[in-house]
């Protein structure tokens, strides 16, 4: 009776080894469970992007506005009738001191 106690602590002594020390206990359920998890986030994001792409691809079927905005925002084109103005932005004037310290950083060179 002795030695049947024993051999059963013995095999539950093993196994409870072999769940929390070895390669494929609860350490890789953990990790297992952390990839699935980003895995998951990651095809969310991706779903929404495949959502957009195909709203796009149906919005560039169906009329041209959607032509004509990608035109404008990535090739610069404008209408017919339109008049393009360009604004440039206004560069500050360069003081009496800046140009002194630039000189002296020029001649240290």
């Amino acid at each position: 009776m002795k030695w049947l106690a024993a051999a059963l602590v013995v095999v539950v002594l093993m196994l409870q080894h072999r769940l929390w020390l070895s390669a494929d206990g609860v350490r890789e359920v953990s990790r297992l469970s952390d990839a699935v998890e980003t895995q998951q986030s990651e095809n969310g994001e991706l779903t929404a992007r495949n959502q957009q792409l195909i709203a796009e691809v149906a919005d560039l079927k169906a009329g041209m506005s959607a032509i004509e905005e990608r035109a404008r925002s990535e090739l610069g084109m404008i209408g017919r009738n339109e008049t393009f103005y360009q604004v440039v932005p206004v560069r500050p004037l360069r003081t009496a001191p800046a140009r002194a310290e630039q000189r002296r950083q020029t001649a240290a060179r």
